[in-house]
């Protein structure tokens, strides 16, 4: 019988990862279909495999520059992940470890703030953009994105776990609070900042809005945007599409596979107490 139940509880889990992965292998095979091919489908995998679509994408860069909306994703990303792992920590510690009159307080209007939709701050926030002169350069997208709750929230969370006993022992070694800080609680919050570092990229890298909204030349577009291009409200070209979306998917997967020990250690270790 334990035999029978862990056989059925690994198909189950093969079912169930099936079911996500489905959607990605379909978009990947239909890439390297005709586009004659994608309009009529037969089967998921093509009969007649081409590489045009690829080719077009990355040949063909002047209405839709694909490797400059590559660098603009990457280094937007990149950037917002470094200042909201900057910002989110520091917060996280001066709540939780310094003492601030009313962190409890704080605390609460942070976490209030992440119930309000984002939609409400697009227009004061274009309105800033637009008097600092931001508005079409990418610190209109890196800047606003350091602003959200969510990181300190998880941050104060996790370092709240963390025993006082390990922070009193190098304060009495001669630790001053900033090396406190940075050589006891980042090592220690490391895995929930591997896992904020991660969610932070994802969420910018496959932010629509923001960009559609405060980038007006095509040559500064991200990717999400970008492909939206290859659509119109008379064609859509399909493969060219699920092409360019292909290539924009991998390296998040590349960076979930090499960061998924860190995440699966985050939500082990997130909640014990001393």
């Amino acid at each position: 019988m334990k035999h029978l139940r862990r056989s059925l509880i690994i198909a189950l889990m093969f079912a169930v990862a099936a079911m996500f992965v489905a959607p990605l292998a379909v978009k990947i095979f239909t890439s390297f279909k005709p586009e004659k091919d994608v309009l009529n489908p037969t089967s998921v995998v093509p009969k007649h495999w081409t590489g045009e679509n690829y080719r077009y994408v990355l040949k063909y860069s002047e209405e839709a520059p694909f490797a400059r909306w590559l660098l603009n994703s990457l280094f937007v990303s990149s950037s917002v992940t470094l200042l909201v792992l900057v910002c989110s920590s520091t917060a996280a510690y001066a709540i939780t470890r310094l003492r601030v009159p009313g962190s409890s307080r704080i605390l609460g209007v942070i976490v209030l703030t992440m119930m309000l939709p984002a939609q409400l701050f697009l227009v004061p926030v274009y309105l800033i953009l637009s008097r600092l002169g931001w508005l079409d350069t990418p610190w209109a997208l890196i800047v606003p994105a350091a602003a959200g709750g969510f990181g300190v929230f998880m941050l104060a969370s996790f370092m709240r776990a963390i025993p006082r006993s390990i922070e009193e022992a190098a304060l009495m070694d001669g630790c001053s609070t900033l090396g406190v800080f940075m050589h006891v609680n980042l090592p220690l919050c490391a895995p929930a900042m591997a896992t904020l570092g991660i969610f932070t990229f994802i969420g910018s890298w496959n932010d629509f809005v923001g960009p559609l909204v405060f980038m007006d030349s095509v040559r500064n577009y991200t990717l999400p945007v970008g492909i939206a291009l290859y659509q119109s409200s008379y064609v859509t070209e399909y493969g060219l599409t699920l092409a360019t979306s292909v290539m924009a998917t991998m390296p998040l997967i590349a960076m979930f596979l090499i960061f998924q020990r860190q995440i699966i250690e985050s939500m082990a270790t997130t909640g014990l107490k001393d």
